[in-house]
């Protein structure tokens, strides 16, 4: 049972650093990926969808992507689409393609967007805290049950520890890396 616990509260928290992750790779950071345009959502035939499900999405080169819609008759609501994210991206009609350049990243916009990243990295750190403190409440029922002795209990409190600052460890080299990334010019 008290296994159970603890492997519940590892996949709760390393659930909680892939959310972290895919959070973070929406955030711009001058270089051109597909994800930046993955929240971006069209209206197609009277409902909202992704953009990636009515075009398809590439990179030209560091600082353009290339938006290839499936139907043609789509072209302006994801032209609409894009331009009306919270991006500030402005598509250009090239032949069959529409190109999204990337401006270059201001060092205000940078210093902001780094704001951003660890607003988002402490939330995470505090939902990984939550899941420990869950998870050492459980174990405490369980001693009240009698289910565990004190020294068991003490041994799972610390194994959960462990397993909490190994995430923490790893929240912390996210935050590293994407400072890194967004204060890269070039």
């Amino acid at each position: 049972m008290t296994e159970d616990i603890i492997k519940d509260a590892d996949v709760r928290m390393h659930k909680t650093l892939s959310a972290l992750q895919r959070e973070l790779s929406k955030i711009r950071t001058g270089r051109a990926h597909p994800g930046l345009l993955e929240h971006v959502t069209v209206k197609y035939y009277g409902s909202e969808v992704p953009l990636n499900q009515v075009a398809s999405i590439s990179v030209l080169d560091v600082r353009t992507l290339c938006v290839s819609p499936w139907d043609k008759s789509a072209w302006p609501d994801i032209e609409k689409a894009i331009l009306n994210s919270d991006l500030g991206l402005n598509p250009v009609a090239v032949g069959d393609v529409m190109r999204v350049p990337l401006p270059a990243l201001t060092e205000e916009r940078r210093k902001e967007l780094a704001k951003v990243v660890r607003t988002e990295v402490e939330k995470t750190r505090v939902a990984v805290r939550n899941i420990r403190r869950d998870a050492n409440h459980h174990l405490k029922e369980e001693l009240k049950e009698k289910i565990v002795t004190e020294d068991e209990e003490r041994k799972q409190e610390d194994k959960i520890q462990k397993i909490t600052d190994s995430h923490i460890r790893d929240i912390d080299q996210i935050l590293k890396d994407k400072e890194v990334e967004l204060m890269e010019i070039g």
